[in-house]
């Protein structure tokens, strides 16, 4: 069986967050949705308004 390596979606939002030192648990509360929904949310590509969006919640909980 051969396995298909996959690069991993929103891996720019994922970085931006762990060098920020921000969990998931605390986008996802800004977001207003649970952590295992918005981990399920970057199994695919987001739209960049969404990415935005996170990535001001980022900037704000640095």
């Amino acid at each position: 069986m051969r396995h298909i390596l996959k690069k991993q979606a929103n891996l720019d939002i994922r970085e931006e967050a762990r060098k920020a030192g921000v969990w998931q648990w605390q986008i996802a509360e800004a977001l207003g949705i649970s952590e295992v929904w918005y981990t399920r949310l970057l199994r695919h590509e987001l739209p960049d308004e969404k990415k935005a969006e996170i990535r001001k919640i980022i900037a704000e909980n640095k």
